[in-house]
């Protein structure tokens, strides 16, 4: 297994300390650069060139989102937002972070986070002739799926899945452990599976229905959503009246 640059931005030592000791602790991750703020970021990213860079947001001077902000898009690392704080879930994912951990960190999260991002660096299998598809479940919704990994085809049940994340033509099959590119767009996967277990809570995500285990009103139509593994994302407010409607919300 190749290998994972990353890097760390948080202007509190013991932080910086601790991740960098968790992520050895994870094996296959390198840490190329630790830096205490956005300035001295800036200009040491552009010399390390991480996979990934573990960003803390709030920051005296430059804080995170201002430090991608100066960075030319296609320079940008992979970003895994690290706060203490969850109130910029909905900044983080407008700027497509991977995933957004709240301080004290989880050692299964980070792993999660680490997971996701070697996700999002699988390399793109070519266009191929259509798969043959598991038979649907009664009803007609798919009850499986046949995945790419590797050279080989993983059958997935459905019931694994806990969200899916939209990557261009492609979805991310979020699993315990670990995630799967499937080459499908996000609307039309969900066009095949039951919408009493998945709702689109964002133009770029959806989620199993029953993982759901907290909401909490940010405002605006818009709601931040923890999964029972502890994943934490926020909805958009396009999709405020269907994620109302999944999850029983009166009003």
């Amino acid at each position: 297994m190749t290998s994972l640059r990353a890097a760390i931005v948080d202007d509190e030592p013991l932080a910086r300390r601790r991740l960098e000791r968790m992520l050895g602790d994870l094996g296959g991750v390198e840490v190329v650069g630790s830096y205490r703020d956005g300035a001295a970021a800036l200009s040491g990213l552009a010399q390390v060139r991480p996979d990934v860079v573990f960003l803390d947001v709030r920051m005296p001077g430059l804080d995170g989102f201002e430090l991608l902000e100066r960075m030319p898009a296609p320079a940008r690392p992979r970003v895994v937002v690290v706060s203490a704080y969850g109130e910029r879930a909905l900044e983080a994912f407008a700027v497509d972070a991977v995933d957004y951990l709240v301080k004290p960190l989880s050692p299964v999260r980070l792993r999660e986070a680490v997971e996701r991002v070697r996700a999002r660096m699988a390399p793109v299998p070519p266009p191929s002739a259509p798969l043959r598809e598991p038979a649907p479940a009664a009803g007609g919704y798919l009850s499986r799926l046949a995945v790419p990994d590797g050279p080989r085809l993983r059958v997935v049940a459905v019931d694994e899945i806990s969200m899916l994340v939209a990557q261009g033509n492609y979805v991310e099959l979020v699993l315990p452990g670990r995630s799967l590119l499937l080459r499908q767009p996000l609307a039309a996967l969900l066009d095949r599976l039951d919408p009493a277990r998945f709702v689109r809570v964002h133009r770029s995500r959806a989620v199993r229905i029953d993982l759901v285990e907290q909401v909490e009103p940010l405002g605006a139509g818009q709601y931040r959503l923890r999964l029972r593994d502890g994943t934490r994302l926020a909805s958009g407010r396009r999709y405020r009246q269907a994620l109302r409607a999944a999850l029983g919300l009166e009003g």
